[in-house]
C-alpha cells in the first residue's frame, strides 16, 4: 500500500486537533484512502509544548522549504493562521507541486483568486472544508451534491463566540460586558475579541461560501459588516416582543438576478430553524431552486471537530495520490 506524506505547517490547538484525528482514527481513515497517511514533517517553533500526542522530535523543522522542496512530501497542511506568511507558504508548497489543506479563512477569503489560480496552474488540490464551519461539511456540499442547484439564499450563523455571546444575552438578561468576560474565561473568546465581535471573522466566511455558491469573490472589507457590540439587553427584549431573536446573521441573495450581502445583528421570527442554534454552536441555512431548503449545524470551531474537516480534505486528496 503506498504511503502519502504529509507536511503540517503549525501545531497549535488545530494542528494538534487534526494530529490527534489522524492518530485515534488511522486505521478507517486508511482503509477510506486506499493508502498509508503519515505526518512527516512538521513547522513548529514550541516543540517542547504538551499536546497529548505522540510527535518524535525529528519530525519538527524550523525550515519551511525543508517541506515544500521535500520530493517525498505530497500534501501540505497549512494551520498557522493568519494573511501572511501563510499565504506565501501555501503558495509556495503548490509551486513546489504540493497539494494544500488549510482551515485558514482568513488567508483564503483575502487571497482567493490567487490561491485557486495557482492551484490550477500546477496542478495541485486546493481545499478548506474547515474554513468556514469548523466540522460542519458546508463547502464539500455545495461544491459538489448540491452544486446543480441555483442558489438563492444563504444564511449563517459563523461564528460561535457571537452566538454565544448573544445566547447568553437572550437566556439570562444578561449585559453584553458581562457575557464577553464569561465567553473569554471559558476560552469561548479570545482575549482580543475584535474580529469575532466586530463580525470580520464572519465577513472572511462570507466571502468564502458567496465564492464558491454564487462564483462571486467579494473581498471581505467590501461587504457591509457590522457587529454585536452596540446590542443591549433593551434590543433583545424588544426583539422577543416581536417574536424574534438577535443573531449574528452572514446573508447573501440573489434579488432580481443581483447578490446582495451583509454581516449584522438580525432579529429572526422564532420560527425560522436558525434562531433555534444556541450558544458555540454554527449552522448554514441554504436555498436552492431544486433542493429548496436545507440547514447545516454542528460545532463550528475546536480542534478535534476543526481536525476532522482537515483530515476529510486529507483523505480525498490522499485517494488521488494513492492511484498515481
Amino acid at each position: 500500500m503506498k504511503t502519502v506524506q504529509v507536511g503540517l505547517l503549525g501545531l497549535g490547538n488545530i494542528g494538534t486537533g487534526t494530529y490527534k484525528t489522524l492518530e485515534m482514527n488511522k486505521a478507517q481513515i486508511e482503509a477510506a484512502a486506499e493508502c498509508k497517511i503519515e505526518i512527516t514533517k512538521i513547522l513548529e517553533r514550541d516543540v517542547d509544548r504538551e499536546r497529548d500526542i505522540t510527535v518524535r522530535p525529528e519530525q519538527f523543522t524550523q525550515d519551511p522549504d525543508s517541506i515544500f522542496k521535500d520530493p517525498e512530501i505530497d500534501i501540505v497542511i497549512e494551520l498557522l493562521g493568519g494573511i501572511e506568511p501563510a499565504t506565501t507558504f501555501m503558495l509556495s508548497a503548490m509551486e513546489n507541486g504540493k497539494h494544500v489543506v488549510t482551515a485558514n479563512k482568513a488567508a483564503v477569503a483575502a487571497n482567493f483568486d490567487k490561491l485557486m489560480n495557482t492551484a490550477r496552474e500546477n496542478g495541485v488540490e486546493f481545499r478548506f472544508e474547515a474554513s468556514v464551519g469548523g466540522g460542519i461539511p458546508i463547502l464539500n456540499a455545495i461544491t459538489t451534491v448540491l452544486r446543480s442547484n441555483q442558489f438563492e439564499e444563504i444564511l449563517g450563523i459563523l461564528n460561535g463566540t457571537t452566538n454565544y455571546i448573544l445566547t447568553q444575552m437572550t437566556e439570562y438578561g444578561l449585559r453584553y460586558e458581562d457575557v464577553l468576560k464569561k465567553a473569554q474565561e471559558k476560552g469561548f473568546a479570545e482575549a482580543d475579541p475584535t474580529a469575532d465581535v466586530e463580525g470580520i471573522d464572519v465577513a472572511n466566511k462570507l466571502s468564502i461560501l458567496m465564492a464558491l455558491a454564487f462564483d462571486t469573490y467579494v473581498a471581505p472589507e467590501d461587504i457591509p459588516t457590522t457587529g454585536i457590540t452596540q446590542i443591549t439587553r433593551k434590543d433583545i427584549t424588544s426583539a422577543a416582543v416581536n417574536g424574534c431573536k438577535i443573531k449574528l446573521i452572514a446573508s447573501a441573495k440573489l434579488v432580481d438576478g443581483k447578490l446582495e450581502y451583509s454581516v449584522k445583528p438580525t432579529q429572526l421570527p422564532n420560527s425560522h430553524p436558525l434562531a433555534s442554534i444556541n450558544n458555540e454552536f454554527n449552522a448554514v441555512f441554504v436555498k436552492g431552486n431544486a433542493v429548496d431548503e436545507l440547514m447545516f449545524y454542528g460545532k463550528g470551531a475546536g480542534p478535534l471537530p476543526t481536525g476532522s474537516a482537515v483530515m476529510g480534505d486529507v483523505l480525498e486528496i490522499a485517494k488521488l495520490c494513492g492511484r498515481k
